[in-house]
């Protein structure tokens, strides 16, 4: 999603005289070279806005992983990216020749940043050259393909995780908080939305729908499912949703804005809306005892959130940071990540009932 806030800029190389130019140039590429102590290795798969923007400058305040390599497809990236973060040429792959990075000591984690439809091959291809893996969410276009990547991971050994950074939010770790220990009585309403106005490239990966597998739903609304199902600790049996679409030369591939309501178990209703055309951010839950949420929920920083005994009130915290230091953690410790494939293929099968429901027109079983 876009960052609400000014992005932070890269360090700025620092400028050598001629005289100590090759002996400094050597000496940095030694020292790039060299795994760091008790840190695991991070390549990022796609060098987009969000690596660009958020991943790469998070990893340089990680302390159990750092970034040691990159693939792209854009070979003046190659080049940027090395000289910004003196990233050693042998750490840097392009799509064809990625496989090689089986080699690669340097390398521990795949963090595959790239359109939806690739999620699952790079994951595969990761999983077989013998490295853990984290998948930006949403996790790939079906459960099917979903189900291929646990599985790949699975029978490689390695662990497999998913981008969800809110996971590790202090602001939203505190609905969860709320919701599921019952602070103010069972939850009876959620009414959550995410979205924004797409004002990018009409050409785009994100509007075609065999690179995004959807649009605002699978961008957006993938936070609002999230956000129902760990406010309430459960899963949702069925749903009812349906489309609006107002700029049908824009999104003619891509759903723009989707309204669907979630029914959990508990009797919970889950009232969620995601848009490609409306600035929305927002989570609020009517519970037996009481009304709490977050006025801008989903964003990377700057959470405001309301409790029937006053304001939450957090530190803040770089959530990509957490998230990656997390993981590396689990890899180092083998321990279980707390958002692992299975829980991004729970998502992308009620995404799925979503749109069987706006097909259908009718409520469908999840």
């Amino acid at each position: 999603m876009t960052n609400k806030y000014s992005r932070r800029g890269f360090i700025k190389d620092i400028s050598f005289g001629a005289a100590a130019l090759t002996p400094a140039l050597s000496y940095l590429a030694a020292c790039s070279s060299r795994k760091p102590k008790d840190k695991l290795g991070v390549a990022l798969v796609g060098l987009g806005d969000y690596s660009t923007s958020q991943l790469g400058p998070a990893l340089q305040k990680t302390k159990n992983c750092y970034l040691a390599g990159v693939v792209t497809g854009t070979p003046a990236k190659e080049k940027i990216w090395a000289d910004r973060y003196k990233i050693p040429h042998k750490n840097i792959y392009n799509y064809q020749n990625f496989d090689n990075i089986c080699s690669n000591p340097d390398i521990d984690i795949v963090y595959v940043v790239l359109p939806v439809s690739m999620h699952k091959e790079f994951t595969i291809r990761a999983a077989k050259a013998g490295k853990h893996v984290i998948s930006e969410k949403p996790m790939a276009i079906s459960v099917t393909d979903c189900e291929e990547m646990i599985s790949a991971c699975r029978k490689a050994g390695k662990k497999l995780s998913i981008g969800y950074r809110l996971r590790f939010d202090p602001y939203n770790k505190e609905m969860m908080r709320l919701g599921q220990q019952k602070v103010y009585g069972k939850p009876v309403q959620i009414d959550c939305a995410n979205g924004f106005v797409y004002k990018d490239d009409p050409n785009a990966w994100r509007l075609k729908k065999a690179m995004a597998g959807g649009g605002g739903l699978m961008d957006m609304g993938i936070y609002c499912i999230q956000s129902a199902r760990y406010v309430t600790g459960e899963e949702p049996a069925y749903v009812t949703a349906r489309e609006e679409k107002t700029k049908p030369e824009l999104f003619s591939e891509v759903d723009e804005t989707v309204h669907f309501d979630l029914e959990f178990p508990s009797g919970c209703l889950a009232n969620g809306t995601s848009s490609f055309n409306m600035e929305l951010s927002s989570l609020k839950v009517k519970a037996e005892k009481g009304e709490y949420g977050l006025a801008h929920a989903y964003w990377y920083s700057g959470e405001e959130g309301n409790t029937p005994a006053g304001q939450m009130s957090f530190l803040p915290v770089n959530q990509q940071v957490l998230q990656m230091d997390d993981f590396a953690e689990c890899v180092m410790r083998n321990k279980n990540t707390i958002v692992p494939g299975e829980m991004g293929l729970e998502d992308i099968r009620i995404v799925e009932a979503i749109y069987r429901s706006i097909a259908s027109g009718k409520r469908e079983r999840i």
